[in-house]
């Protein structure tokens, strides 16, 4: 079993298809209200008006819940490492490169050839908020959060005052829709320090074996509405941040998975 690791919840960020903050998303956890007309996608102020146009989705909503992470956390963007976790990246650039390059491959786009990368996100907020402390970008599959949880845990072990994790994931297209579903946007940052702070919650991490059953996930009402992304396994973790449940697990590999206590003092 793995040393138990301990984190601080300092900040909340949350964009999701019909629910464009974390004050929606609690709305519609604790009081089943949704806000009308939200947008399709966010407009990240951290951007350039020409970066905000150029950059696709998954970076919009990652930036977007990054910010806002930091600005609960009263943090600012510039001196936190930061931990970005993306089960596919942006799928309709997977979808437009392998289409590009089967049909005409001097025709690729410069841009979206540059939005390709699974570290764009973390490269559009280094640049965006001026940061110069190391920014770590993964893909785990479907054990992508937890993986980019328990690397930021432990890069506070490590020790970092405080980390910055943000997991998204968009919209599936075309062919990989099949091999990759993914429905709609969705981004979550967490402020996870090593500070403890009243009223605050605290996380506690342990990696496990996995028994022979799957792992208990429960399905409340933000993983019922947002189960279709890619990215759903974040969703039980905020519904526990926002209902004050006491555990989580989740699976965090075919043979482990985390089991995460909550306490709100």
């Amino acid at each position: 079993m793995m040393q138990t690791l301990q984190a601080t919840v300092e900040g909340i960020g949350f964009w999701g298809t019909g629910l464009p903050d974390w004050d929606s998303a609690c709305a519609w956890m604790r009081n089943g209200i949704r806000p009308d007309d939200t947008p399709a996608r966010p407009s990240p102020q951290l951007l350039a008006a020409n970066e905000r146009r150029r950059a696709p989705g998954t970076v919009a909503v990652a930036l977007e819940a990054a910010l806002a992470a930091c600005q609960a956390a009263d943090r600012s963007p510039t001196v936190l490492s930061s931990v970005f976790t993306s089960t596919h990246g942006e799928l309709s650039i997977t979808d437009y490169m392998c289409a590009t390059l089967a049909e005409d491959p001097r025709a690729i786009s410069p841009t979206r050839f540059h939005n390709s990368v699974h570290n764009a996100a973390a490269g559009y907020w280094t640049i965006g908020a001026g940061t110069h402390v190391p920014a770590t970008a993964i893909s785990a599959g479907a054990y992508s959060f937890a993986q980019g949880l328990l690397e930021a845990m432990v890069q506070l072990q490590a020790g970092e005052d405080a980390v910055l994790l943000v997991a998204y994931d968009g919209t599936a297209t075309a062919p990989l829709v099949e091999q990759s579903p993914s429905e709609g946007l969705l981004g979550v940052a967490l402020v996870l320090s090593r500070s403890p702070h009243p009223g605050l919650p605290t996380l506690t991490l342990t990696l496990q074996a996995a028994a022979a059953e799957a792992a208990e996930i429960t399905h409340g009402p933000l993983s019922q509405l947002l189960h279709g992304n890619a990215m759903h396994s974040v969703l039980p973790l905020l519904e526990a941040l926002a209902m004050e449940g006491e555990q989580v697990l989740l699976p965090a590999s075919d043979h482990q998975r985390l089991r995460i206590s909550l306490t709100h003092e």
